[in-house]
């Protein structure tokens, strides 16, 4: 590491750390046709199979304001790996649902995840792996880091 990255500000820092682990994750699940924006949507979705989420749902358990996850939601559908129905109790609440095509993309890319995980594991260790997962999910849900601009 450069000697003058030390003084750098927190957000400077993790943009860099993100930008490394996200070209690391998007090259392992190249073969899938995923990137890792992608498959994340694809692993909440398939984890909320029985309760699809609305789109503000998912942007808020992504932690993407919804036109951020609109854009991102627009291949997946366009590719058939996505739908969207009305939902039963409230006509005006559209569902984000996961077809049987991106179900099955999914398990393809989650073989393929799994592999980069543990090699991350294995590279960055097991423990430092997991208190940075602790701490960068703290900061992400922390409300106290919301912007106060208005």
């Amino acid at each position: 590491m450069p000697n003058d990255q030390a003084g750098l500000c927190c957000a400077t820092a993790m943009r860099k750390a993100s930008r490394r682990i996200t070209q690391f994750y998007d090259d392992a699940l190249a073969p899938s046709g995923l990137r890792s924006t992608q498959y994340a949507i694809l692993a909440e979705l398939a984890a909320r199979v029985q309760c699809p989420p609305t789109l503000q749902e998912l942007a808020d358990a992504l932690v993407l304001d919804r036109s951020a996850l609109g854009h991102n939601l627009k291949p997946l559908e366009r590719d058939g790996l996505i739908g969207q129905r009305q939902c039963t109790e409230d006509r005006r609440r559209r569902l984000i649902t996961l077809s049987a095509e991106g179900q099955a993309t999914f398990e393809l890319a989650k073989g393929l995840w799994q592999r980069a995980q543990a090699h991350f594991l294995d590279v960055f260790g097991e423990t430092k792996a997991c208190a940075l997962r602790q701490t960068l999910l703290e900061i992400a849900y922390d409300d106290r880091l919301v912007s106060a601009r208005g």
